[in-house]
């Protein structure tokens, strides 16, 4: 945990100066106005407070037959936030991972205390930023060659001479390679890299606890804690494209619920003339009277509302961060349970669905892609890489006032015929209580 800690602080210190070097280098840089005054008010009316700050989106513009668009002007956008009309003060265009300013906010001048790295030549401006995200607790042992082998075509298909990239891992994997341009560094995290995932032996035989399996929540605590940690960081730097890479086969909270109760009956006592036995060793002839049943329905509903606040959350701070979600699901098509395995093929599906689910919300609400259900990596690295490459950011100071209206609706249109945008549905602000003074 100490190691995992060091890296994080590593890593913001490296993405923070390369957040100022490519503010002082170059004339595309944010500038981010003066914060408002806070308000001061009594201690029992806790409030809001935001500054006004250059709000930036990516904006991915491609024709009728899938080309990306380059040409397009800053009068050709139009860009809405809550139904009301912003006014555009930066459009930063990315083509073939070079960038161009056909409209840029006023350069920012070097802050002062802070040590820049080494500088990079000039040719050398790409621009891509990714973040390996390996969450190895919920990817299968089994499959630690499928995941190596997914690795190897992400070294050669999506990751370039000029590119950035750290790697962080959740579990035994003990993967924390700072931001770096070194590719032999990829190379190195292949040979460690192993799934440590729960089989659904672990899940039927682990404890329970009040939310469900323990060790289901734990590790997912984890893994989600790990990301938030990533995102924090990723919010210092501003004008890029920042891709997070999340390598995992997802999240159930209440995975095989009917094996779990079939399997704590047993340890428990069963009835006879398969009748059930509930908590009090009472029997019930139909498992619908059983109030452990009704529990175990219940706490079904809770795992998914639970589920669903957690990935809630962490899209809405990668949204604020400006962070797309590229997910990646090693499994692939997903068949049937292994032999061993103690779970029906009915329950086994709602696992395989819900965590598939799971990385699906996290890509499409950040605007990124999720490969799941599917073999054909190479298809999906090249749509990567061309969504990362080739793409506009947009930036705008917003003129709504109402410091109380946290979640910000964004709607970007072009005024070209034949042209289809894609940009991020919106943004939320972090919540702060002003103290009194």
């Amino acid at each position: 945990m100490k190691r995992k800690r060091l890296a994080f602080a590593v890593l913001g210190a490296v993405l923070l100066s390369v957040l100022v070097a490519a503010e002082s280098s170059s004339p595309s840089g944010q500038a981010q106005a003066p914060p408002a005054a806070p308000q001061v008010v009594p201690p029992s009316q806790p409030t809001f407070r935001t500054g006004i700050s250059l709000v930036t989106t990516d904006v991915i513009a491609r024709d009728n037959n899938g080309q990306f668009v380059a040409d397009l002007k800053p009068g050709e956008f139009d860009v809405y936030e809550d139904d009301v009309k912003q006014d555009i003060v930066q459009l930063l265009l990315f083509h073939g991972g070079r960038q161009f300013s056909p409209l840029a906010a006023p350069i920012q001048t070097a802050r002062e205390g802070i040590i820049l790295p080494p500088p990079r030549p000039t040719n050398d401006a790409a621009g891509r930023i990714f973040i390996f995200f390996v969450d190895d607790l919920h990817l299968d042992f089994r499959n630690t060659g499928r995941l190596r082998d997914l690795f190897k075509k992400i070294r050669q298909q999506l990751v370039h001479e000029g590119d950035m990239f750290g790697i962080v891992s959740t579990g035994p994997s003990s993967i924390a390679i700072d931001m770096t341009y070194n590719l032999k560094r990829l190379d190195e995290a292949m040979t460690k890299i192993s799934g440590s995932g729960l089989r659904p032996a672990d899940i039927l035989e682990g404890g329970e606890g009040a939310e469900g399996p323990s060790e289901v929540r734990y590790r997912a605590h984890v893994a989600f804690s790990t990301a938030f940690d990533l995102l924090g960081q990723l919010e210092q730097i501003h004008n890029r494209r920042k891709s997070l890479i999340y390598i995992s086969n997802g999240y159930d909270f209440n995975p095989f619920p009917g094996a779990r109760s079939k399997a704590e009956q047993e340890r428990m006592g069963t009835g006879a003339s398969g009748a059930t036995s509930g908590a009090s060793g009472q029997q019930y002839q139909n498992a619908q009277d059983d109030p452990t049943e009704l529990f175990g329905r219940q706490g079904q509903q809770f795992a998914y509302a639970d589920l669903a606040r957690e990935l809630a959350e962490l899209t809405r701070t990668a949204n604020r961060a400006n962070v797309s979600f590229y997910t990646i699901d090693p499994r692939g098509l997903v068949g049937m349970p292994d032999l061993d395995e103690t779970v029906n093929a009915t329950e086994w599906q709602d696992y395989v669905r819900t965590s598939q689910d799971s990385l699906r919300v996290l890509a499409d609400e950040t605007g990124g892609y999720a490969v799941v259900n599917s073999n054909d990596f190479d298809k999906a690295l090249k749509r990567i890489d061309a969504e990362t490459s080739d793409y506009y950011v947009l930036g705008y100071y917003s003129n709504n006032p109402d410091p109380l209206r946290r979640n910000r609706r964004i709607e970007v249109k072009v005024t070209r015929k034949d042209v289809n945008v894609w940009a991020r549905k919106g943004y939320s602000l972090k919540s702060t209580k002003v103290k009194a003074k």
